[in-house]
């Protein structure tokens, strides 16, 4: 007879137990539970006494009562609502009680993000591309600091040649200077995750790159889909020119021009890249100054990426 596996028990910490809260996976909850790490976050946010702050999920409020004490005032935005009871519980009755605002639901599914000085955060680590590009667009804060799994936080702030250079790297670093603050093992949380976590600070570029970010984006999309191959190894393939051709015969139309008869997209741009000397560039080694270089050539030549 085939074996039954025996059914896993989620690991249910004492304390949680008697609340009657399960932490949900689905939600990427792994609260934070030492306060000697929560205390140097809080340190190293350098919060000031007028400064609003959001903080994305919350859980039971270890962090959230910390940035209270310092802040005028919190807003905590929480997809459980059974976090947002603990949440509520655990400040009414004290001074508290009137600096917190809770924000019940999905984060990333609102439209625009409310007012706010600074942002700290131990992100749930499936929303942490979209949230950091979230913030990143929205712009007017000062500062965020951020946990993220290690890897995901290594990413953000690699260089050109590192192994773990990405278009997520080079896209972060477009819009905002990215530094590592501290690491911070498993041990510290509840239930302990299976990797270990880091600390990153986000500070947004004042004033913010003149580029448009959507046809960046659309070309940094190109390059790091294979991001040892050249450029022109990258751009010869069909769905890529198909995309920049459709893309080309718009913008003439739009801007009332007429497409040459001869125009062969795939000359054009080849054409492009030997003028830059790009063609054996790799995507693994260009920096932000390598990509708005080729983004100009092609979109003075009218042609976009989006």
């Amino acid at each position: 007879m085939p074996k039954i596996k025996a059914e896993k028990k989620a690991r249910v910490h004492n304390d949680v137990a008697k609340q009657g809260i399960v932490f949900n996976k689905d939600f990427g909850q792994h609260i934070l539970k030492n306060p000697l790490v929560i205390t140097s976050m809080i340190d190293k946010a350098a919060i000031r006494s007028t400064d609003v702050c959001l903080e994305i999920g919350p859980g039971t409020g270890n962090m959230t009562v910390k940035i209270l004490e310092k802040a005028k005032k919190v807003i905590a935005c929480e997809i459980d609502p059974r976090m947002v009871a603990e949440l509520q519980k655990r400040v009414q009755g004290t001074p508290m009680q009137s600096k917190l605002q809770i924000l019940i639901g999905d984060v990333l599914k609102n439209p625009e993000l409310p007012f706010f000085d600074l942002c700290i955060a131990n992100v749930p680590y499936q929303i942490s591309s979209p949230l950091v590009f979230k913030l990143l667009l929205h712009r007017n804060f000062r500062c965020a600091l951020l946990m993220f799994q290690r890897e995901f936080a290594q990413r953000l702030v690699a260089k050109p040649g590192d192994k773990l250079y990405c278009r997520l790297s080079i896209n972060t670093q477009l819009l905002a200077r990215v530094d590592m603050i501290m690491k911070v093992g498993k041990n510290n949380f509840k239930p302990p995750p299976k990797v270990e976590s880091s600390v990153v600070r986000l500070e947004p570029r004042n004033p913010p790159p003149p580029i448009n970010f959507t046809e960046w984006d659309g070309l940094t999309r190109i390059a790091f889909l294979r991001k040892n191959k050249t450029l022109a190894a990258a751009f010869k393939h069909t769905t890529v020119l198909t995309s920049l051709d459709q893309n080309f015969r718009l913008h003439c139309s739009l801007n009332n021009m007429d497409v040459p008869k001869d125009f062969d997209i795939k000359e054009k741009v080849e054409e492009i890249l030997q003028s830059l000397d790009a063609e054996k560039l790799r995507a693994r080694t260009m920096d932000i100054d390598d990509f708005m270089k080729v983004l100009h050539a092609f979109n003075s030549a009218g042609i976009h990426f989006s």
